[in-house]
Formats: structure tokens, sequence, C-alpha cells
């Protein structure tokens, strides 16, 4: 039987009873519902209250995070709060504490908040997401994480890459994929090298996914990824489509940043690196993950020969990106 578990993946222990029993360890009682919602990183579920509305909970990735970063995470969240951001913050048990833990699996719960998924292609939800990422900033840049990572070319970049092309790279894609990556590591340091920036915390996952819209304004609900990093990073991932429409995005992006917080129109070169990184991990990120069940079973299309060919022709596009000049703000 200890064989056994050994060979099984930590997550995989974490079963329907072992979750209602961490719940009722916090001294609630549950109705013994319990919803998984869409997450791959972590585990996160609706679980129903008996005599009261629905919670979340969320159990953290074994050996992902050290319990200092996960409280660094869970501090931001709640200055947020407190100053009238928009962000689902971690509920506190009658000790204060927001970190629980249970049979080995940290977790936390939070207030259950609907909404739908923002429309990015609508000018004026743009503008005001720029609000709310600039009052994001306003907080993040009063000091700075003292556990949690910056993002950085060799966390992100350098270290995805090789990851990959140790592992998991078709032999056939090996010779391109390698020199492309070299290149692009090369001028996205030279980027980095050339522009100015202070780090400062953000929200560090800025998609739609994150985003809530609800009652005509949208709030957050996952911090997992903060990091140090440029300002930039919690901008670019709302840009799509061509340079025109991106332009215009931005503009409406920038309008509203600029009302709680100043734009930088400096960082803009660092907008397609940024983007370049975030591809490399993502891919990286499916590799590292591929022993744990949800991910065959979620993402199927992963780390076959078709994969691969995307992968370096989407890279490809990213190097054209990184030699035409950056986006500006009219």
């Amino acid at each position: 039987m200890a064989d056994h578990d050994e060979q099984l993946h930590p997550y995989q222990k974490l079963t329907p009873e072992l979750v209602l029993d961490a719940i009722e360890s916090t001294g609630l009682i549950t109705d013994l519902r319990i919803y998984p919602l869409n997450s791959y990183e972590n585990r996160v579920y609706q679980i129903g209250i008996e005599e009261g509305e629905p919670i979340i909970a969320k159990f953290y990735r074994p050996e992902r995070w050290s319990d200092a970063q996960i409280l660094e995470e869970h501090q931001f969240a709640q200055q947020l709060v407190e100053a009238d951001v928009p962000v689902i913050a971690p509920q506190q048990n009658s000790a204060g504490e927001t970190l629980l833990e249970f049979q080995g699996f940290k977790f936390s719960l939070y207030e259950r908040r609907g909404g739908r998924a923002p429309d990015l292609g609508d000018l004026d939800s743009l503008h005001m997401l720029g609000r709310l990422v600039a009052r994001i900033h306003a907080v993040g840049a009063t000091q700075d994480f003292q556990h949690r990572p910056h993002l950085d070319i060799d966390s992100f970049g350098t270290q995805s890459y090789q990851f990959i092309s140790e592992n998991f790279i078709p032999m056939e894609l090996a010779t391109a994929y390698n020199s492309l990556c070299e290149d692009l590591l090369k001028a996205i340091k030279e980027l980095f090298s050339q522009v100015p920036y202070t780090p400062i915390r953000t929200h560090g996952d800025c998609h739609a996914g994150n985003i809530l819209w609800r009652d005509d304004s949208p709030h957050f609900v996952d911090l997992d990824d903060a990091r140090m990093a440029p300002a930039i990073q919690d901008i670019w991932m709302f840009l799509s489509g061509d340079r025109q429409q991106q332009t215009a995005q931005l503009s409406e992006l920038a309008d509203g940043y600029n009302e709680f917080y100043d734009f930088d129109p400096r960082q803009l070169p660092l907008a397609e690196a940024l983007r370049s990184l975030r591809i490399m991990h993502y891919s990286a990120w499916l590799a590292r993950r591929w022993q744990d069940p949800a991910f065959p079973h979620n993402f199927p299309w992963f780390n076959s020969l078709r994969y691969w060919s995307d992968h370096v022709l989407e890279l490809r596009e990213q190097w054209a990106l990184l030699n035409e000049p950056p986006l500006q703000v009219f």
C-alpha cells in the first residue's frame, strides 16, 4: 500500500470526501454538495453550506508556493480590498488566519461571487479595465514582495526553453526550435536592458478568465500568479487583433489607467517580449504538469507533432513582432 501511495500524484489523494472534511474542520457544516471549478494549477471547488451561501475553496498545488509566498498573496489581496479595489480576498478564521491546512493540503476559503467574462472587444469595457488595473498598481507600488518571485527572463524563458528542449521537443523540430529560442531570448534580453522600469507588485495573470463582470463593473478573482513585474505585464494581455485594433484598445486602456496611476509608455517595447515569454512558459507549464492526471485529460492535443509545429510557428511570429516598432498611445 505504501508503494502504491508513493506513485500517486498528490491531487489523486484530494478526494471529495477529504475536501468536505477539510471544510468541516474549519467549523462550517457542508450540505455535501461539491462542484469542481475550472482550475488546473490548483484545485478549486464550490462547496454548499448548510443554512448559508456556498463558498469557494482553493487547495494549493503542493510544493508550488511556500507559506510565506501564499501569505504575501493574501496580504496583497487584503490591501486591495481595504483600498476598495474589487478583488476577492481570502476569508479569515476566528484566529485571523487565511491559510489553512488539512491532511497535508494547504487551502483557503473565499466568498462566492459570480459574473460574466469581460468583452475585451468593447472599448468602454477596456477603459474600465484600465482604471481597475491602475488601482491595483497604485496599491502594488506602495511596497515590494519580499518572498514572491519576479517575472524574469530566466525562469519564464530560458528555463522553459531548456526543459522543453531536453524532454519534449520532437527530434525533427529540435534544430529549428533551439535556434529560434536562442534568437528570441537574445532579443528579449536586449529589449529588457534598453527599457527603464521599476518592478511593482502586479496581478501577474490578467486574462479574461480571472476577471468577472458583475453589476456593470469588473472584479478580479485570482491573485495566484501575483509577482514583481513591469506594470505593462497587466496590460498587454488585453490587446489582440491587428496593429490598428491593438492601438485603439491600448488608447482606451491607457486613458482609464491614467485616472488612477501614471501610464508609462516607455514600457510598451516590453509588451511583445512579455508575450513571447508567456508563450514559452505556458508550453513548459503543460510539460512540467504532464504527470498530473488532469492535464492529459484536459489538454489531449498537447505533446503531439502538430502541437510543437504550431508552437514553433507561433514563436517565429513573435520573433517578427519583436523586430517591429512597438505600439504607441495616441
